[in-house]
């Protein structure tokens, strides 16, 4: 029986799959490429799997039919105002777009959101006229300013 996880998120690439998984375990602790598949020797990558943070993941370069949406997106939920930073440039530089409310699309077309997690413990607070503070200051972010969310948090 194989060692390898029963089940793995699968991102469609229309060529660009192998630098984006190379991209992506470049970004956080705990990730590697597990294996690449080549149809041929010198030929460009068919199936890249790869962990991300400890979850597993493979890219699949499909074809130009392979469209990303945000409907799916990667999730990562950060520790600090300066993880959340470093994360949200690094995804925008050469090429991504930012959202709203955490959201962004790197360089490759996926969507991402990266979440502090004082967001959840704020959002989901005993207290919910402070939470909705916070939400409502979150709406106005594109990448989450955690300061800005406390003190929405906290103003009476």
């Amino acid at each position: 029986m194989s060692d390898k996880p029963k089940v793995r998120t699968c991102l469609l690439f229309d060529g660009r799959g192998e630098d984006a998984a190379k991209f992506y375990v470049s970004l956080l602790p705990d990730s590697r490429i597990e294996d690449i598949v080549r149809p041929g020797p010198d030929g460009p990558a068919l199936v890249v799997e790869f962990t991300l943070a400890g979850a597993p993941y493979m890219v699949l370069n499909g074809g130009p039919k392979c469209q990303h949406t945000p409907a799916a997106s990667i999730s990562v939920l950060t520790k600090d105002q300066a993880e959340t930073d470093r994360l949200w440039d690094a995804l925008l530089e050469g090429g991504g777009s930012a959202g709203r409310c955490a959201w962004l699309t790197d360089k490759f077309g996926v969507s991402w959101q990266i979440v502090p997690d004082a967001v959840p413990r704020l959002l989901g607070a005993d207290d919910t006229a402070a939470a909705m503070r916070a939400r409502d200051a979150m709406m106005t972010m594109g990448k989450i300013d955690i300061a800005a969310l406390e003190a929405a948090f906290q103003k009476a």
